[in-house]
């Protein structure tokens, strides 16, 4: 889809059928469950989805602060397509920030979802996508996912995109060459060093992660499918010095495997978005599973800060 220079656009694709995917935008109750930056909780005043009609809602912050809003729906096509002002308000005589198109469409048993947000000018746009960035905007459509994964197919699973100025096979190389790797993976400030690479299927790195003063960390990743250009599973474990089991030095309930899926979609000649997805893999108590859902707004911050990096790393290129 070409997007003019006042648009932001963006493309998911969702593992769940057309129809939860609409009601999960068209049930407030289910809206609720997702709807928002990490951290955030809504409240629905009101809600009449009809051409003509409005939603009004309040959005709770972490830090306690709430944030009226009113979205004013113009097209509703059921199951389809939505187009809808966004952050006005009547009563305050408050014009709409951005006009929101979203479609919905089957594919292949999953449903992709396109949005774009039209702004008053190119500079307000620039300044909106620098914004929701900072706001962690776009987390709300990681917690779509997350929530239609739980709905459809039950599974409780952490999600994360970032789109990236950078053609498909260099980001590629980036995740699976050691020496490109170790430079933005770790948490920010932490340093990375392997002690084992061998990044291919059936093998297995071996990995140190330090902040130089109290805290260091081991662990392992075993690769279980690599494929170029778009596709890296590995299963995710802490161990010991020594290579042997360990644990999370500072969450001792963290399970004691992940299996990490990383999707490379690309979105134009010199843009990739990627996916991570991390899901418990094998047996897991239920304090360990539980420390992973609750450890999901910490991890949206983890990785944020090794996709900061990584940027950086590009802009180095």
């Amino acid at each position: 889809m070409a997007t003019k220079s006042n648009e932001l656009h963006l493309t998911r694709l969702y593992d769940a059928p057309m129809e939860l995917v609409w009601e999960a935008w068209a049930d407030p109750k289910k809206t609720a469950n997702w709807w928002g930056p990490r951290g955030f909780t809504i409240t629905t005043l009101s809600k009449d989805l009809r051409p003509g009609g409005t939603w009004d809602y309040i959005m709770h912050g972490p830090d306690g602060v709430d944030y009226h809003n009113v979205t004013d729906y113009l097209e509703v096509i059921e199951g389809k397509r939505l187009v809808y002002d966004h952050g006005g308000n009547r009563d305050e005589n408050r014009a709409p920030l951005f006009r929101v198109t979203v479609t919905f469409e089957e594919a292949e048993g999953k449903t992709k979802m396109e949005m774009t947000m039209a702004f008053p000018s190119p500079e307000v746009a620039i300044e909106m996508k620098k914004f929701i960035k900072q706001a962690g905007g776009n987390g709300t459509w990681d917690r779509l996912g997350e929530y239609l994964e739980e709905v459809a197919n039950n599974k409780d699973i952490f999600l994360i995109n970032r789109s990236f100025d950078c053609d498909i096979n260099t980001m590629f190389d980036l995740w699976t060459m050691p020496e490109h790797f170790s430079k933005w993976l770790p948490p920010t400030g932490m340093t990375m060093q392997f002690l084992k690479a061998e990044i291919k299927v059936g093998s297995e790195t071996f990995y140190k992660m330090t902040d130089g003063k109290e805290m260091t960390m081991y662990g392992k990743t075993k690769y279980l499918e690599i494929s170029r250009p778009d596709l890296i599973k590995y299963i995710q474990l802490f161990s010991n010095e020594q290579g042997g089991p360990g644990k999370h030095p500072l969450a001792p309930t963290w399970p004691e495997q992940m299996l990490v899926s990383v999707q490379l979609t690309e979105e134009g000649p010199k843009q990739t978005r990627v996916t991570v997805r991390w899901e418990v893999y094998g047996e897991a108590t239920a304090a360990e599973r539980e420390t992973f859902h609750d450890a999901k707004p910490g991890m949206t911050q983890g990785w944020s800060g090794s996709f900061d990096k990584l940027e950086d790393l590009l802009l180095q290129k």
